[in-house]
């Protein structure tokens, strides 16, 4: 490191410890050539992760963005606040595995879709309704249509399980 006082480029660490803001490290130096002190802060280079939004534009992924949203989808709804934390985990996951550190909405908006679909119905339907940009009460009602046949499919599957269980005792 280069001496502030007389440009020296060798010196010898004196101390070193971890700076109150937790987030750098304090390094005290003495030059070899001056003898004087001078202190360096060593802190993680950080690369912000990036989405991309639908008309191009890249903005810096917020935690605090999807999770208002969810808020927002589950209102007056019984979701817990560790189970939209689990959604925003998984997001966040995906974004940091993101081979380029950047991910586009649509991604994200899938991943988020998927796991309120499990969750909550109504969540889901919200949260679509704003993620899918209805333009209309048709799109809404055709949605809610889909939503109703996959219900129905898995309650006919759960009845014909049933049903064989009984034959075979």
């Amino acid at each position: 490191m280069k001496c502030p006082f007389c440009g020296f480029l060798e010196d010898k660490v004196v101390d070193s410890r971890e700076a109150k803001d937790g987030n750098s490290i304090r390094r005290r130096r003495e030059c070899l050539e001056c003898s004087r002190r001078f202190t360096s802060y060593e802190r993680i280079d950080e690369i912000p992760y990036m989405v991309v939004k639908k008309d191009g534009k890249r903005e810096t992924f917020e935690r605090n963005k999807i999770m208002a949203g969810l808020l927002r989808a589950g209102e007056k709804r019984v979701i817990s606040a560790l189970q939209l934390e689990s959604i925003v985990d998984a997001v966040e996951k995906t974004v940091q595995d993101s081979a380029d550190r950047e991910l586009p909405t649509s991604d994200i908006g899938k991943i988020i879709m998927r796991r309120l679909k499990e969750l909550d119905k109504v969540a889901y339907v919200r949260f679509a309704s704003v993620y899918l940009e209805f333009e209309d009460v048709s799109e809404f009602m055709t949605e809610l249509k889909d939503l109703v046949r996959a219900r129905d499919r898995t309650a006919k599957t759960k009845k014909a399980k049933a049903k064989s269980e009984k034959v075979i005792k």
